[in-house]
């Protein structure tokens, strides 16, 4: 037996605020971690920011393993730890 169109409009209206409420815990919980690493502190255009956490989810979706704790050395693009990059130029 077919649903009636009015039943199949409902569902869909529950499971949108369902995908709303979803999306809204989710957003809080990337933002309560960007904020403990220190984003809010740096100004950066969005469309940067945007292109770092594609980049950064490219990571995680590509498979490899996500890095524990905070390793400078292990999280560091060269594997050189903390300042690896810092000029000592004056």
């Amino acid at each position: 037996m077919k649903k009636p169109t009015a039943k199949i409009r409902d569902e869909i209206a529950r499971l949108q605020e369902q995908l709303k409420q979803a999306e809204t815990r989710d957003a809080e919980r990337i933002g309560r971690i960007a904020l403990r690493a220190g984003i809010g502190e740096i100004e950066v255009e969005e469309t940067d920011l945007l292109s770092a956490f594609e980049d950064v989810a490219g990571r995680f979706r590509a498979g490899t393993k996500p890095v524990q704790g905070r390793n400078p050395a292990a999280t560091s693009p060269n594997g050189a730890g903390e300042g690896a990059g810092e000029s000592t130029e004056t």
